[in-house]
């Protein structure tokens, strides 16, 4: 690259978690001072720890803080930074808010304010590529839909993310549909403005990183799968995209960069593609930002596109053509969330999380940190590069299965089930994969009891000259009977018996204690030596326990019941901590509901999550009100199912 002309000696960032902490990453390597910001929440985050400075954005709600641009302008220009970089999501694709950093006199490391305006309304930009020749799919007129237009896809004009998201197959659904999507989508971005257009069924998430320059020069940087998706928000992304024929990439290629040259674009950038089954490429969204999925190209590109981003604020000019690719990386999205209960996200505190093997972790949290409400529930992508994608599947698979993620339920099964899946196998991801394969992928598998009371015997194991008594406390055995010891996991429960003196098993045929450590257990399980690390946290009654036989979390159960465990039957809990942002309208206490009927919808973690009726029957008390914060198990609304005639 040539020398720069605008030479930036301080960053800002003006964001949290992974990607504040990845780009402070760059921009130390590179030498520059770094200046955090952060919510009230965030105060201890590791992006304000891995900052040389940090300013406090008052308040907890992305709306107090990661969105008012005017603080953070203030924060940049108090802490004497010269440059601005948004990361994703947040003000990442505010036009106004690049302006205003550059009305500063600061550097915003992103593309002209002109170009985001053009991109941000997905109805503006569809008119721009079809004026470059670009492939679209025809917009639907929502208000004079058919039966023959079925299944729509309603899209939110003003972002992404999933948000404002929804598949209509049913007409009648369709009125609803809308008005949900307008109010998400008016929620996350501030306009209600929403778009439809026909659903693509079995199609291929497919997209081109781009990176242009001051200077004319426009680098299409291959291409990337991003199908495998819940909730319309990617969860496994891989570079090249498998499968594409040459044909195709080129295409893909010649119209992303068609797309950047028809608004004069600068910095990174992706364009997303639908691809048919069979092979139409259309156009989807441009995003004029850095994308979550940007690591698999730097994989497979060797390249750090945050210092390519800086170098092209700066002025310097990129080399005619990029660099060649080599190999196939594939990341995963570790989430804090429970796939098998409606995606849930989790809150909490993450007592560990350890990821073994040769791959690359970009996370915003460390064993300690505590999961809250307020924010995406992505814990930390991580991403394997090999020769082949064959390779690449395989190491990402065996480090996932091998981490060690303790506090919170995450996707971290769900994910190695789906790399290890013949369909993903054979690289043919699509859209739907989740869709035909959920329930499968988050099923028990196997019988798991073996594996449990194996884990189980690990977490009650004393070590030498140490009574199973100080390892389970608040049981009394009589001396001449097993000790005694049960845990709940999964569902289910076990039971461990060791002999008196807490030596030997009782009732537990072809294991053996070879070994025992307070965190470190060796069995012989069916003459297989096998090692078992055991984790007591601080302030945790849970007990985690990671083999290769899987992790489990055991929960120890107490002799006597609490009996305020019990709640009156047709109790509505809130399933996690969040915001409700809607009430079914007329509902009220005397209400008939029907099964199923959605009653309340409640906002966490950027996602919002539906309450339904548990039976037919009538609503005999509310609690909740629009606007209402609420706590995990917090009673929301009863209804009594009633009687069969």
């Amino acid at each position: 690259m040539t020398q720069n002309t605008t030479p930036i000696s301080s960053l800002l960032v003006a964001n949290r978690g992974e990607i504040a902490v990845r780009i402070l990453r760059t921009a130390r390597a590179l030498g520059l001072a770094t200046v955090a910001v952060h919510s009230d929440p965030d105060a201890g985050a590791l992006h304000v720890r891995d900052a040389d400075a940090a300013v406090r954005l008052p308040g907890a709600a992305p709306a107090d803080t990661y969105l008012r641009g005017e603080l953070i302008i203030k924060a940049a220009l108090a802490a004497g930074a010269d440059a601005v970089h948004p990361g994703y999501g947040f003000l990442s694709e505010n036009a106004g808010f690049a302006r205003a950093v550059l009305g500063s006199g600061l550097t915003w490391i992103g593309p002209p304010p002109e170009a985001i305006e053009a991109m941000a309304s997905k109805t503006r930009a569809k008119e721009l590529m079809r004026a470059a020749g670009v492939p679209l799919l025809d917009p639907v007129d929502p208000a004079t839909a058919t039966e023959a237009d079925l299944p729509l896809l309603l899209k939110a004009a003003a972002g992404g993310g999933g948000r404002g998201m929804r598949v209509v197959r049913e007409l009648d659904a369709l009125k609803e549909a809308l008005h949900a999507a307008s109010a998400e989508a008016a929620s996350a971005f501030g306009d209600g403005e929403v778009f439809a257009e026909p659903y693509v069924e079995r199609g291929r998430h497919v997209e081109v990183q781009i990176l242009a320059d001051a200077h004319g020069t426009v680098w299409a940087l291959g291409t990337r799968d991003c199908s495998l998706q819940r909730r319309h928000q990617k969860v496994i992304e891989e570079a090249p995209a498998p499968g594409l024929p040459e044909s195709l990439r080129t295409r893909l290629h010649t119209a992303a960069v068609a797309a950047a040259r028809a608004v004069s674009y600068r910095g990174a950038g992706t364009v997303e593609f639908l691809v048919t089954a069979d092979g139409r490429p259309y156009f989807l969204e441009m995003n004029t930002r850095l994308q979550v999925e940007h690591p698999v190209t730097e994989a497979v590109f060797g390249l750090d596109l945050v210092a390519l981003q800086l170098r092209v604020a700066e002025g310097a000019a990129l080399p005619p053509e990029p660099p060649e690719p080599a190999g196939h990386a594939v990341e995963a999205r570790l989430y804090a969330e429970d796939p098998a209960r409606d995606w849930r996200p989790q809150t909490g505190v993450l007592h560990t999380l350890d990821v073994p093997g040769a791959v690359r972790v970009d996370t915003g949290f460390t064993a300690g940190d505590t999961v809250g409400v307020h924010y995406d529930p992505l814990l930390a992508k991580v991403v394997a590069h090999a020769p082949s994608r064959a390779e690449a599947v395989r190491v990402l698979a065996h480090a996932l299965a091998g981490a060690r993620v303790h506090g919170l339920t995450t996707n971290r099964e769900l994910l190695v089930r789906s790399l290890r899946h013949p369909e993903f196998a054979a690289a043919r991801p699509d859209t739907g994969f989740y869709e035909r394969h959920l329930a499968a992928l988050t099923e028990g598998g196997p019988d798991p009891a073996p594996a449990a009371v194996a884990a189980a015997l690990a977490a009650a194991a004393p070590a030498p000259d140490e009574p199973l008594a100080a390892r389970v406390g608040g049981w009394r055995n009589l001396r001449s009977q097993p000790q005694i010891r049960r845990y709940r996991a999964g569902g289910a429960e076990y039971e461990v018996r060791y002999e008196p003196g807490g030596t030997r098993l009782v009732d537990h045929p072809g294991i053996r204690v070879l070994a025992a450590t307070p965190e470190l257990v060796t069995l012989e399980v069916d003459g297989i030596r096998r090692m078992f690390h055991v984790k007591h946290h601080a302030n945790s009654s849970e007990v985690y326990v990671d083999s290769a036989l899987g992790a489990h979390t055991l929960t120890p159960v107490p002799r006597f019941p609490d009996p305020q465990d019990r709640t009156e039957p047709g109790s509505l809990l809130a399933p996690m901590p969040g915001t409700v942002v809607r009430v079914a309208e007329g509902l009220g206490p005397g209400t008939r509901v029907t099964a199923g009927q959605p009653l309340l919808w409640l906002e966490a973690m950027k996602m919002e999550h539906r309450i339904l009726a548990p039976a037919s029957g009538t609503l005999t008390a509310l609690h909740a009100v629009t606007g209402q914060q609420v706590e995990f198990g917090a009673l929301l609304a009863v209804v009594q199912e009633e009687t069969p005639a």
